[in-house]
Order: C-alpha cells, then sequence, then structure tokens
C-alpha cells in the first residue's frame, strides 16, 4: 500500500497526502437481561488532501485503486485551485518531524474471539442484576476499534500505523419505592483485551456501580456555595480537558478563545504544569503519528502556571510561527484532520492525599463525572458529578447527590494550593466531539482547590 500512495502523491502538483484508513469496529451490547447488539462493522477507504495556491482541497474515496486514488488528487488539487480565487489568507505547513516507518501500538496477540467477549459481557451484565434486588436496569457495552493506517506526503511522511483501542461502559439503575438513582463506570485504552482488562477489574467495576447507585438512594442533598473541594484524577482530566484544554486549541485561539494573545502570562497556580502528550503508553488518546504525518510528542502548555504554548496543526503552527506536535486528528478516511488534544493532563505534584484532606475544615471530595457538562471559549464550566462526600474538619463524611460544580477553569487553576504524588489518566472510555468525535484521555494528580457548588440552598 505505501508503494501505492507514494507513485500516487509523486505525480500530484502541490502539496498532497493521502491516508488509507480501515477500521474494524466491535461492539457487544447486554442490557437488561438480553443480547442487545453484536456489531462487527469495517470502515475503509482514502482521505486525500492537496494543497494548492494556498488552498485546501479534500476528497475521500473508497476506490483505492491506482486509478481511483489519482483521480481523487485531481479532484482535491481542482477543489484547492478553486477555493485559492476566494481565500484572503494563503495556509502555509510549518516544518515538523515527519513520521517514516512501521508504528504498531499494540498486536493482537490474547485477543480473544468474539463469542468469548460476548460471553465476559453476558456474565457482566447477569452479575449487575444478582447484585442487588434493588437493580432494575443493568448496561454492559464494550467497544473496540482496530485500526490500520497508510500515511503518505508528498514532503516526506511514509508511515504503517496499527493501533487498537478498546472500553467498557457500565450503568446500573436501582429504584426503591419512587426513588431511582443510576451510577456509571468506564475505561479505556490502547492496547487490546488484555491491556483493558488489567486496567480495571470488570467484576469489580459492576460491583462498584451498583453499590454506588445504591447508596446513593439514601443520600441526602448538600447546600449550594463556594467551597474548597478535593478533585479527583477523572474530575481534574475532565476540567483539563474540557475546560481548558480547547481553548488552546489554535483554531480557537485564532477564533478569539480567552487565552488568545497570552503566552508568556500566569493563568494558574504555579503547582500547575498542565500538558499534551500523545506518546503516552496505554492511554486512550496515544497518538504517535497523527492525521497529517506528524510524530507525536509531549507539548508542555502550561508550565508550574505559566501558558507556554497552544495545539497546533501544521497550517496553524506556520500562521502563529509555533511548532506542529501531532495534534491534528481525523475520525475517519472521510474526515479532514483537525486540531484536537490527545491525553490533557496536570502533572503530579508532591503533596499526600490524607494531608489535603486533613487541611479542609469545611468542603467536598469529589469524584468522576456524573451526567451533563459544558464548557465554553471563555472556560467557563459546569459539570455534574458522580459521587461526592462532605469533608468537615479534616474527616470525610457521608455521601451527597445532586452536586455540580462550576466556575471559570483558569481562575480554579489560580487557587490550586495542592496537588498530590498519586496520579492517574482515567478519561479514556468516551470520545471528544469537536465536529467529528475523538479517541483521548486526560487526567492528573488529586487537586484541592476552590469552586461554586451547585445544590440544594436554603
Amino acid at each position: 500500500m505505501l508503494d501505492l500512495l507514494k507513485s500516487v502523491v509523486a505525480e500530484a502538483p502541490g502539496y498532497a497526502e493521502i491516508r488509507y484508513h480501515k477500521r474494524l469496529l466491535t461492539t457487544v451490547d447486554a442490557r437488561n437481561g438480553t443480547l442487545k447488539r453484536v456489531e462487527r462493522r469495517i470502515l475503509a477507504g482514502a482521505g486525500v488532501r492537496c494543497l494548492v495556491d494556498g488552498s485546501w482541497g479534500f476528497v475521500s474515496t473508497t476506490d483505492v485503486s491506482e486509478g481511483g486514488l489519482q483521480r481523487a488528487v485531481m479532484e482535491a488539487s481542482d477543489a484547492a485551485r478553486a477555493g485559492a480565487r476566494l481565500r484572503r489568507e494563503k495556509a502555509r505547513l510549518a516544518p515538523a518531524r515527519l513520521a517514516r516507518g512501521e508504528f504498531v501500538y499494540q498486536d493482537s496477540d490474547g485477543e480473544p474471539d468474539i463469542a468469548a467477549k460476548i460471553e465476559v459481557v453476558l456474565d457482566a451484565e447477569k452479575r449487575m442484576r444478582a447484585a442487588s434486588r434493588l437493580v432494575v436496569g443493568s448496561i454492559v457495552i464494550y467497544t473496540g476499534y482496530a485500526d490500520e493506517k497508510f500515511i503518505v506526503t508528498s514532503d516526506g511522511t511514509e508511515a504503517h500505523i496499527v493501533d487498537r483501542k478498546p472500553s467498557f461502559h457500565l450503568f446500573a439503575t436501582v429504584l426503591r419505592g419512587e426513588v431511582r438513582e443510576t451510577a456509571g463506570k468506564g475505561w479505556g485504552v490502547t492496547g487490546n483485551w488484555c491491556n483493558l482488562m488489567k486496567k480495571r477489574d470488570l467484576n469489580r467495576m459492576v460491583d462498584e456501580a451498583v453499590d454506588l447507585a445504591v447508596r446513593k438512594l439514601d443520600a441526602g442533598y448538600a447546600k449550594g456555595g463556594r467551597y474548597t473541594v478535593i478533585l479527583d484524577p477523572q474530575l481534574v482530566g475532565v476540567l483539563s480537558h474540557e475546560a481548558i484544554g480547547h481553548t488552546v486549541e489554535a483554531d480557537f485561539v485564532q477564533s478569539g478563545s480567552v487565552v488568545k494573545d497570552k503566552i508568556g502570562e500566569k493563568v494558574a497556580s504555579e503547582l500547575v504544569t498542565l500538558v499534551d502528550d500523545g506518546t503516552m503508553q496505554g492511554a486512550a488518546g496515544m497518538v504517535l503519528v497523527d492525521d497529517e504525518g506528524v510524530l507525536g510528542e509531549r507539548t508542555i502548555v502550561i508550565d508550574k502556571g505559566i501558558l507556554r504554548s497552544y495545539l497546533h496543526s501544521r497550517e496553524s503552527a506556520a500562521a502563529l510561527d509555533a511548532a506542529a506536535r501531532g495534534n491534528a486528528r481525523a475520525f475517519t478516511y472521510r474526515d479532514e484532520p483537525i486540531i484536537r488534544m490527545t491525553n490533557t493532563f496536570i502533572l503530579p505534584g508532591e503533596d499526600s492525599l490524607e494531608d489535603m484532606i486533613a487541611g479542609i475544615d469545611d468542603g467536598f471530595f469529589l469524584k468522576e463525572m456524573g451526567q451533563g457538562g459544558q464548557a465554553d471559549a471563555t472556560a467557563e464550566f459546569m459539570f455534574g458529578i458522580a459521587e461526592a462526600y462532605r469533608i468537615r474538619q479534616g474527616k470525610i463524611g457521608e455521601l451527597v447527590k445532586g452536586i455540580t460544580i462550576s466556575g471559570q477553569a483558569f481562575d480554579v487553576l489560580k487557587s490550586v494550593d495542592a496537588a498530590s504524588s498519586d496520579f492517574e489518566l482515567d478519561l479514556g472510555s468516551g470520545h471528544c466531539g469537536k465536529w467529528q468525535p475523538a479517541k483521548v484521555d486526560a487526567g492528573g494528580p488529586y487537586l484541592r482547590c476552590r469552586v461554586t457548588i451547585g445544590g440544594r440552598h436554603e
């Protein structure tokens, strides 16, 4: 395949990029005592981009013969020329570390067949129903992507990439009288089935989901207000990705996000160093080579409280005189690469979690994202919390429910006064949505900070 793509690219006018992408999607969905869905779907084709006279043209095709790819290049070039007449600012490409060779994230060794996966999912769903007589809803979903890509560009990329990204989602719903509660768990990795099962014990996650849902039946509500809280690594990841990460994606920066023209300014506590790193082994957002053919690297976004960098494609890097480090991504061959995060996280500190809790007289210990949430280009955010506990006089107390947290993300990071030495990436089960999905991961240490709690006001 590489030789075919190279021969077609060599004949293209201007800059050309061909990305062949084959994806096998596997889904096993069991719920409420039935096997709801088993799906194995293959999606394969090529995305072709050409840059002519400072304008882009993009064409996708399922015809990956030599003639089909040549036609796609011709059509993309024609589209670029047509767009060039209307484009005021000409697109340029920044130099970058281009990928050459084989990039195998994880092979299929130890990967069970579909029948074995179905059995595991059905057993987990049965366990969920048996865990409590109060369970009225049980969902266990396995999803796996097995991807193969060949990327060739006219300026030197020649890469073969193999990648697997599996995940689990669990949801337990309980009912007592007229009170209904739901709790969920989810995790994902880059790797095979064995890597996924090693990250979390499936049976334990089932039991924890049911236990939390049952305990929430008796939980009370918190009084709203502004509090000192401890965010667990998943919530630190949510904050890092949703409320900070999107504001530093260079296309949003160019459109006027809150951090435009703030490189070199203090935007967080000196305890906060935030990075985006596609090279993190096993993390769900692992991207050793992006979809422009650029090698993944670590980008230090915030360095000890100082904003140092945005996230770039080659085009935005050229426009802003910066470096492209592997953040241009496309979900399928039908999608154009756009600027995306990979694994976004805050580096660990030196504090112990026990000391962090002991230092709070009146606050909350918050774990995992619940239902609902939003963030915008101003870094204003609001997230639901799955599991929350009162802290009084340095001791963790009762479970409370119905909590949301909100604020301006950079103000929250400025309020950080402790960061644990514990660290985890724990946001790999789902997708980031920005015009097209992307597998990502995020996390960090436990952080002590100030947020606004939404609860019941007296």
